[in-house]
């Protein structure tokens, strides 16, 4: 699931004439990124929810040949948030554990591919979900308190109220359909369903290894541009 149909608020100007998606990074759109790594990890298929702009993403999509073969979800007629429009394409994935993963997510890999190493951790019997988190302190472009903390097996907890916690969700994850089976039709947040598994004891997280990038407005570009080259050289 590649969640795509966002406003862009923070990225404008650049999203008063464009999705998000289809902003460049080191001369390529974001989402052909995104879509880049999941044929690299070797996913065939996937589904991109579409909203802001969608004429222009569905035009760009249309003339990708690589793998995966890509399925749309439209959401022209009401934006659903990312915990909805996951839902909304729940029918797609035949009742078997997924990637979901932000369109607009962006990291230099490290030894191994996070996304095979996020499919090969992820344990449908202890597990409700599992997170690929990045660190803080060595991400590029985050100034942020963090999003959660980690116990030595993985298990995650939400940052409390004035903390500062040592990890941020990097933006992509593996689900379990049956998550949803409570959560009502329309616009909701998976910020909902990570809450709902963090009660049942059953989000977790693994690391990041290489170096993700916030890339949330303009003027972070390029700073993860920068990073990107470095990377290479």
């Amino acid at each position: 699931m590649v969640l795509s149909a966002g406003m862009g608020t923070r990225m404008r100007p650049l999203t008063d004439t464009r999705p998000k998606p289809l902003v460049e990074v080191e001369g390529k759109v974001l989402i052909d990124h995104v879509l880049d790594r999941l044929e690299a990890v070797g996913v065939d298929e996937a589904v991109v929810n579409v909203h802001h702009h969608a004429d222009a993403l569905e035009a760009h999509l249309a003339r990708r040949s690589a793998p995966p073969r890509l399925h749309i979800s439209d959401e022209r007629g009401g934006l659903l948030e990312t915990g909805g429009g996951t839902k909304k394409a729940l029918h797609f994935f035949h009742d078997e554990p997924f990637f979901a993963i932000n369109a607009d997510t962006i990291w230099i890999e490290g030894v191994r591919p996070n996304l095979l190493r996020l499919a090969e951790n992820f344990d449908p019997q202890t597990m409700d979900a599992l997170l690929l988190v990045a660190g803080t302190a060595t991400s590029v472009g985050y100034d942020g308190r963090g999003d959660f903390s980690m116990d030595p097996y993985g298990r995650l907890e939400r940052r409390g109220e004035r903390l500062i916690t040592p990890f941020v969700y990097a933006g992509a994850c593996v689900l379990k359909p049956s998550l949803f089976a409570d959560m009502p039709d329309g616009p909701f947040s998976l910020t909902r369903i990570f809450d709902a598994s963090i009660a049942a004891g059953r989000l977790f997280g693994i690391r990041l290894e290489g170096v993700w990038m916030h890339v949330g407005t303009p003027e972070a570009i390029p700073a993860a541009e920068e990073a990107i080259r470095r990377s290479s050289d």
